[in-house]
């Protein structure tokens, strides 16, 4: 009995998880789209908000209407016209105190990671962290910028080290290129591999180590401090 209940389990587990997540998603949406049509009550007459209200009993309306508004952003700016009010609505708010910090920040974020031009998240590799002898796998963000590359003379790289099995929190790391070693799988196979806690491994044949391992990368913080 013990055996089938644990096979029922392997296969409801994942479905059932697949479906809370999307439901959370729907309902978010959900909730935003409703919030909108609460503001938009304030603004307009009693006779065109009517029909607006019935939508509220359409399930799943937000994110039809997150779908459209982000077609519809794109087309805009994927012309003349809208990158140049694009352009204008950023200057205007890099000019706002306070504002100016979170959306210079989060802009530099979004465009690094979703440009096709960008080199964010394009390559998996593995590096010893936390210490010496222990390995973990990241992500090659670039090359230092700034202040830090003027104090780093040698050939360094920028890594993201995420965290299991949440990939979205994780540590910066600025290493020696020829302290990581290069794999050869996919990011997508890469974070699988990391949520899964290293259950869900990319199949031999499509990952390999093609760069000599490293002797040292990470000093005790002993040493360090003497």
């Amino acid at each position: 009995m013990k055996k089938y209940l644990l096979a029922g389990l392997l296969v409801w587990l994942p479905l059932a998880i697949t479906l809370w997540v999307l439901h959370a998603i729907l309902n978010t949406l959900d909730g935003v789209f409703e919030a909108f049509l609460s503001a938009s009550q304030a603004v307009l007459p009693t006779a065109a908000y009517a029909p607006l209200q019935m939508l509220k009993q359409v399930p799943g309306l937000g994110v039809i209407v997150m779908v459209v508004g982000l077609l519809l952003t794109g087309i805009f700016a994927a012309n003349i016209a809208g990158q140049w009010a694009l352009a204008q609505g950023s200057r205007l708010l890099t000019h706002i105190p306070i504002v100016k910090s979170i959306y210079s920040s989060v802009k530099q974020v979004s465009d690094t990671l979703f440009s096709s031009s960008g080199n964010a998240f394009r390559e998996a590799v593995l590096v010893q962290y936390p210490r010496e002898g222990s390995w973990t796998i990241a992500f090659v963000t670039g090359r230092p910028g700034g202040e830090a590359a003027d104090h780093l003379h040698a050939d360094y790289i920028s890594l993201y080290v995420p965290t299991t099995p949440n990939p979205t929190s994780g540590f910066f790391l600025m290493v020696p290129r020829k302290d990581v070693i290069a794999l050869s799988m996919t990011v997508d196979e890469a974070l699988k591999y990391i949520i899964s806690m290293g259950v869900v491994a990319p199949s031999a044949h499509m990952s390999r180590v093609v760069q000599p391992a490293p002797q040292v990368i990470v000093n005790d913080a002993r040493n360090q401090h003497g």
